[in-house]
């Protein structure tokens, strides 16, 4: 019976050695994940304004004219330009993973026309312009909480003409001015910055195409200012009503 005393001591020997070596081994196997705290996992990277958001945006503006027309018989200005303004916006949207949508209501402060028919800037006007758009932008993907995007709109814009001078094309009446409903059109390329789940700053360019609109009219005639538009550098705020949302 010597080979059982054999292997009972050889048992006893390999149980002595396992609890010698379990209890010097430090315990490098992490806690399971369901029972890591909250606090100490890495705070994901996140793009704001997911869900409802509202905005308002502040800006300055370069007008653009295509040409002025002066009424039948009367010489048409040339060198016709359309001068600088600001530009205060606000709207209001809904964001999903990567597309955007929203309605926005901008004023842009009164630029001057100027034309020349005989002597430089002889005809003179301002153009103030208020539109409302429907827009849709497309997110182009987050790097370190900065989402570019590129989108568009559509909608119609207000054109207020008023201050008309000349003395060689109508109207010659002064103190006249007129408004006019048109549609209008932008493209816009920009980028957001999340400072918070729930807040991004925006930072973009906007073109947008008011059409056609012309001055009061007086018994002489009216002149017709063609395919006005604006280049804007614009700077704004979207906040996000809700901000759980920009962490799924």
């Amino acid at each position: 019976m010597s080979w059982l005393k054999v292997s009972a001591a050889a048992g006893a020997l390999a149980a002595q050695i396992t609890t010698t070596m379990a209890a010097d081994m430090p315990n490098t196997l992490p806690p399971p994940r369901y029972l890591t705290p909250m606090s100490d996992r890495p705070a994901p990277l996140f793009d704001a304004n997911f869900g409802w958001y509202v905005r308002a945006d502040l800006g300055y503006a370069w007008g653009n004219i295509g040409s002025a027309q002066s009424a039948p018989g009367f010489p048409n200005p040339t060198d016709s330009s359309l001068g600088k303004g600001f530009v205060a916006g606000m709207g209001a949207g809904i964001k999903t993973k990567w597309l955007r949508t929203d309605i926005t209501y901008d004023y842009t402060t009164a630029m001057k026309y100027q034309g020349t028919i005989a002597t430089p800037g002889d005809v003179s006007a301002k153009i103030t312009a208020m539109s409302a758009l429907v827009n849709g932008y497309i997110d182009l993907g987050t790097w370190y909480r900065i989402t570019p995007y590129i989108g568009a709109g559509a909608g119609v814009a207000m054109l207020y003409t008023s201050d008309y001078v000349s003395t060689l094309a109508p109207p010659f009446a002064t103190g006249l001015s007129a408004a006019q409903w048109n549609f209008a059109w932008a493209a816009m390329a920009g980028a957001g910055y999340a400072i918070t789940p729930s807040l991004m700053v925006d930072l973009s360019y906007r073109y947008i195409n008011f059409g056609d609109t012309k001055t009061a009219a007086d018994a002489s005639g009216q002149m017709t200012f063609k395919n006005l538009a604006a280049q804007q550098v614009r700077v704004g705020l979207r906040w996000s009503f809700d901000d759980s949302l920009a962490y799924r």
